[in-house]
């Protein structure tokens, strides 16, 4: 069955993870992705180990894990683009795309004859997105964008991690690159969003992303806590500055992370925990009324919750209806019924290592399904394959661009 992007190709010109992210995303959705590298290294992030990905026969060294997390159902084509040849491949490539990603520095692919203007002027049609750390404009443009850099600029850092005045206390980054990733899914909703546009006028579109304007955007509602209450949120450890109880808590054997949502649910939670007192109290009857006596509120609720061991809460409060849940490792994650259930591992061909793992997109589309087709290409894999189907470049002439450094 096709998917539901069979068709359009993408000329990836992008490395580490927002760009890779968001072409990884079309590759599921079935677009043909033609992934551009350099010859002999390749995208940064297959050094970017350990873990490793080898050869089930010899061992030896092939990929990093991290960069299986966003190339998979990729086509790999090693191509110099500092070279003239390789940028008049590169150029009669974007002629045949429907979308260019790239993540070069403002102004980088300019002097390859790459930019948009170029490309625009071979391919009218085409949906160039570039993502930089800072965007096209502005006093930061020239700077490089680091996910980590951005996480703290961006004001996420200053609303993660546990309060000052607790031990542990300071600003913390996310456990994942979450400004790349989510500068990744902007690119993708956007690029469709001018694909469909196109389809309506035949006009191509050049977006501008930035991964500190991603973030900014994100910080959704505490940043607009701040634009509307005044004040500069602040950190709370695993609690919510808005909802309480909600947050992590320390049980007779672990821990149970308590999501209550609303005033009903806090009543039932007070009802299975044995402290109708407290759902009772003029104090902590409302969500508002609540975030007010958190500091008395909280400590009375840990003291409950540390009379129990986690499965036992757990069993207990979903039977009421109360959300809560584990705080599950990695691995309890994928032993977790529920994500196997839903299919959330998958094993897919890998020309060295035999078979590789890989974790599966979260949409489930009813008539068009995803189909993993190949893991992350090694480095190079489909450059013949792509040169010859695309370019209708025979052995010979690729032979002579090989000989010359060109692919």
């Amino acid at each position: 069955m096709a998917g539901m992007l069979t068709g359009i190709r993408v000329l990836d010109l992008s490395r580490v993870l927002a760009g890779p992210w968001a072409t990884q995303i079309f590759a599921d959705y079935g677009a043909d992705v033609v992934k551009v590298e350099r010859p002999g290294a390749g995208d940064d992030t297959r050094k970017f180990g350990p873990p490793w990905i080898t050869d089930e026969t010899t061992g030896e060294i092939v990929d990093a894990a991290y960069y299986a997390s966003a190339n998979r159902g990729k086509r790999s084509l090693t191509l110099d683009i500092a070279t003239t040849d390789g940028q008049a491949i590169a150029r009669q490539l974007a002629a045949q795309s429907d979308i260019l990603i790239e993540n070069y520095k403002v102004g980088a692919l300019a002097k390859y004859g790459l930019d948009y203007a170029a490309i625009a002027a071979v391919n009218p049609r085409i949906v160039y997105c570039s993502i930089t750390g800072f965007g096209q404009t502005g006093p930061y443009r020239n700077r490089a964008g680091y996910d980590f850099l951005i996480q703290g600029m961006g004001g996420l850092m200053s609303v993660t991690g546990e309060r000052d005045d607790l031990p542990g206390g300071g600003p913390q980054r996310a456990g994942v690159a979450l400004a790349d990733i989510l500068c990744g899914m902007y690119a993708t909703s956007a690029i469709l969003a001018a694909l469909y546009r196109r389809e309506h006028t035949g006009q191509g579109e050049y977006i501008d992303l930035a991964l500190l304007d991603a973030q900014v955007a994100t910080l959704a509602n505490q940043g607009m806590n701040y634009l509307i209450g005044g004040a500069a949120p602040k950190r709370f450890g695993n609690g919510h500055p808005n909802i309480v109880p909600y947050q992590a808590f320390a049980t007779a054997d672990g821990h149970v992370i308590l999501a209550v949502g609303n005033d009903e649910q806090y009543a039932r939670f007070c009802a299975v925990a044995g402290c109708p007192e407290l759902a009772s109290d003029p104090k902590y009857v409302t969500i508002a009324q609540r975030n007010a006596h958190r500091d008395e509120l909280i400590p009375k609720l840990a003291a409950v919750l540390r009379q129990r061991p986690s499965v036992e809460w757990i069993g207990k409060l979903e039977a009421a209806s109360v959300p809560c849940g584990p705080i599950n490792t990695i691995d309890k994650v994928f032993a977790d019924p529920q994500v196997r259930s839903r299919g959330m591992r998958v094993d897919l061909p890998h020309p060295r290592a035999g078979t590789l793992p890989s974790i599966a997109n979260p949409v489930r589309f009813a008539t068009a399904p995803i189909e993993y087709t190949h893991a992350p290409p090694v480095l190079g894999q489909h450059t013949d394959e792509v040169l010859e189907e695309l370019l209708g470049l025979d052995a010979d002439a690729r032979a002579a661009l090989r000989a010359r450094g060109v692919i």
